[in-house]
């Protein structure tokens, strides 16, 4: 049997244990941003940026599975946030080996910090990369725009040292034409409605006119790439 006495005394480090742990200060919480839906956004991350910034356990597993190029192969990985994340690149370009390593909601801090992983160590030829807009909503916090092209120089340096071409997308256009797009942006309207129903994301007829425009930038790279 467990004696009095040490019952009494594993009680005592528990409660010394709690009353340490009370007398924590709390946390630190996210300054508003002015923006509601993008507080409660970033306050619901707070896991993924103290955890895994990167995010680099979203495609761990598949790059490990993944074999390298055949010879001649013209590999392509699409590079970005939720817009390339959704994109069903598949079905878009059947039968290229073209690759998604899309993840929603990124900045382009979190992308240079695994683009070693989900870029360069998968050999491709070239890289679609459309990022920008998480940035500009301030995703992860305010950023300046010189800081955001510092980025997008550093992605590009580190493609070329590995002999990598780089295609950037410019940042789709927005609009607030739709109920669902309200929530999330101004009356400044530059999409056509019938190309996104929250405003952002596109849809597929959003995504049928991307996919041409992609394949002939990836095909226009490729032909002028070195033997």
């Amino acid at each position: 049997m467990v004696s009095f006495r040490k019952l009494t005394q594993s009680a005592s480090v528990l409660l010394l244990s709690l009353t340490a742990l009370a007398q924590q200060p709390a946390p630190p919480s996210i300054p508003s941003t002015g923006f509601p839906g993008l507080d409660q956004y970033r306050a619901s991350r707070i896991a993924v940026f103290t955890d895994d910034f990167g995010q680099l356990a979203r495609y761990r597993d598949a790059n490990t599975a993944l074999k390298p190029p055949a010879p001649g192969e013209n590999r392509v990985v699409f590079f970005g946030d939720s817009i390339t994340d959704i994109w069903h690149i598949d079905e878009y370009f059947p039968g290229k080996p073209y690759i998604n390593r899309g993840i929603g909601g990124q900045t382009t801090p979190q992308m240079l910090v695994r683009f070693r992983q989900d870029v360069i160590d998968l050999q491709p030829k070239a890289a679609v990369i459309l990022a920008g807009t998480n940035d500009i909503a301030g995703n992860t916090g305010p950023m300046r725009l010189e800081d955001i092209e510092a980025n997008f120089a550093s992605l590009a340096e580190l493609a070329r040292a590995h002999d990598i071409k780089v295609i950037y997308a410019s940042i789709l256009p927005v609009h607030n034409y739709t109920p669902r797009s309200q929530d999330f942006f101004d009356d400044t309207g530059l999409l056509k409605k019938e190309l996104a129903e929250d405003g952002l994301h596109p849809n597929a007829a959003g995504y049928k006119i991307m996919a041409p425009l992609a394949e002939a930038a990836i095909e226009k790279t490729l032909a002028n790439q070195k033997p």
